[in-house]
């Protein structure tokens, strides 16, 4: 009985299977990551959410994230009742006010929709533009080295040294304004220095293997040999670094909110929501606990679709950690 020949068809066979797109095969081990899949649940609804809070406030609700109702009074229980009672206290959570009455007589849930559009939309910004700078600076330090990287990574290295919230603080305190896009510019100016280390160290190995020294040989630019060669192999780094950033840069917004030197009222943040009634928390709980917990499902959601992504672009070095 000879097998050798099926045995060689059947190699063949494997052989010429065709090979999965990279990004096909990345999604797969994507979703095949447990916490991944309940991520992307998760910040699919914030983000929905945000996106639709005209339309869930206007027309579900029937509430102005900024109508103040300090002098109304709502029926609940065939009762009437005052939304603001005359020493101040906010009606909690009820069928009319689902999430409860801000000190203001505003409508909680409302006002957090729209701090989701407002932290959401600060946050993606601010990573966009740190990603901007840090992969410049990145690229710059490894790929020249000598004096550029080393005036580049000295001033990283000071950047670096002092506390994140202690440099946001300080900007916003320089530049004198709290409007969103300033607030945009600060996140970037403090974060876009931890990219610039991830992308020079990645370039300092890239840069010595065969393929960049091919492309030099034949002629390639240094342009072209960082943008179409080194450029595209920090992908996986930079998405991962990104969806990390975009968590980090939510909770720096809410605590400078909350610090009174984000996003001032009457535009409603997570951050500044809870600084209103963080005084009253023992009477207002409601005011304080649910922008938190909203903080806390967005922030949780961005760090599982993280570790996802990093499982599913760098497999090995997720295993190995």
């Amino acid at each position: 009985m000879t097998t050798a020949p099926i045995d060689a068809t059947l190699a063949t066979a494997e052989d010429e299977r065709p090979v999965p797109h990279p990004t096909v095969d990345a999604a797969r081990r994507y979703f095949a990551h447990p916490s991944a899949r309940v991520g992307t649940v998760m910040l699919g609804l914030a983000v929905l959410a945000a996106l639709l809070a005209p339309w869930l406030t206007r027309d579900l609700l029937g509430h102005s994230p900024y109508t103040q109702h300090i002098v109304d009074q709502v029926t609940i229980g065939g009762e009437r009742v005052d939304v603001v009672s005359d020493d101040g206290l906010p009606l909690g959570p009820n069928p009319r006010f689902l999430l409860g009455a801000d000190l203001l007589g505003r409508d909680l849930l409302s006002r957090i929709l729209y701090g989701a559009r407002i932290s959401l939309f600060v946050a993606t910004l601010g990573t966009l533009l740190s990603l901007l700078v840090g992969l410049g600076a990145g690229l710059l330090a490894g790929y020249y080295r000598g004096l550029a990287d080393t005036l580049i990574s000295r001033f990283v290295d000071s950047m670096m040294a002092i506390p994140v919230l202690l440099l946001a603080i300080a900007l916003a305190s320089v530049l004198r304004t709290s409007s969103v896009w300033m607030v945009i510019l600060i996140l970037a100016l403090v974060n876009w220095t931890y990219l610039a280390r991830i992308a020079r160290a990645e370039v300092l190995k890239l840069r010595e293997m065969d393929f960049i020294e091919a492309a030099r040989a034949l002629g390639a630019s240094d342009r072209a040999l960082l943008l179409r060669h080194l450029l595209p192999n920090l992908t996986g780094p930079v998405i991962v670094f990104a969806t990390l950033s975009l968590a980090s840069n939510i909770l720096l917004e809410s605590a400078l909110s909350f610090l009174g030197v984000g996003i001032q009222p009457p535009t409603p943040s997570w951050g500044n929501i809870i600084q209103e009634g963080v005084q009253f928390y023992s009477v207002a709980w409601w005011i304080t606990l649910f922008p938190g917990l909203a903080i806390l499902w967005t922030v949780v959601s961005l760090n599982l679709v993280g570790e996802g992504l990093r499982e599913a672009l760098q497999p090995a070095q997720g295993r190995s950690t």
